[in-house]
């Protein structure tokens, strides 16, 4: 006999027997590997023969499938409610900084920057209907941020030929006609958020306009609660400057 075979079958049976050791000592080390299962299953029903139907490999099958359904679902309902936290903790910083200035044409072009970074989106306009003030300077000093539209024009624009009353918050690609909101940022602007704004009794409508030049950036699937709650802010706010 080769001594060096014999050392090598040697080492090889100690190996063996300490594997064999650790194994009965922590069963749980193979019954929590997947692939040794799969693999110990495997060889089982090669021993068995092709005639055979192993129920039990069958069952645990299905139950691995089932597990990895299960694993996914679990990994997608904490993304969803990071991403949750992540959105309601992005609004809840953006209404605080669109409540800091004390001046209201500082509040309007704080909110086309310092809040539309937070947000981010590309813009973020105020739509008000007006027959009126179209020439005010104040109105052009604000144009990066405020457009005024002839009475009517945003229930139009909300319904986008449609019938009835559109929804509170509307997110979808950009209709025709957005320059009149966008203006020269009309051409790259491809999904927008609509939120339609209650001044009180006796005043026109209004409406907060988010655009972004991402089209999926705002899509109809998606929630409207979080800007639901900053528009009913940024009206509330508004009600307040206007009286």
């Amino acid at each position: 006999m080769n001594p060096e075979t014999s050392v090598a079958g040697m080492a090889d049976t100690a190996i063996a027997a300490q594997l064999r050791d650790k194994i009965i000592s922590t069963p749980e080390m193979i019954l929590e590997d997947r692939d040794l299962m799969r693999a110990l299953i495997a060889a089982n029903e090669r021993a068995m023969g092709t005639n055979i139907v192993d129920l039990r490999g069958v069952a645990m099958e299905r139950l691995e499938a089932r597990l990895d359904r299960l694993e996914d679902t679990h990994r997608s309902v904490i993304a969803a409610a990071y991403e949750n936290l992540a959105g309601t903790n992005q609004i809840h910083r953006a209404v605080l900084k669109m409540l800091d200035p004390v001046e209201f044409e500082e509040f309007l072009k704080n909110l086309g920057t310092t809040v539309s970074d937070i947000l981010r989106v590309d813009t973020v306009r105020l739509v008000l209907e007006s027959a009126h003030n179209e020439n005010d300077p104040a109105l052009r000093r604000l144009s990066d941020v405020l457009c005024v539209a002839e009475p009517g024009f945003i229930l139009d624009y909300m319904r986008a030929g449609r019938t009835g009353q559109p929804r509170p918050v509307v997110l979808r690609q950009t209709q025709p006609h957005s320059n009149v909101i966008y203006g020269n940022t009309a051409d790259w602007i491809r999904s927008e958020a609509l939120m339609r704004l209650d001044f009180g009794v006796g005043r026109l409508p209004g409406m907060l306009v988010m655009g972004a030049e991402d089209p999926n950036q705002f899509k109809a699937s998606q929630g409207t609660d979080l800007l639901a709650f900053f528009a009913g802010v940024f009206e509330r706010a508004m009600r307040r400057w206007l009286s």
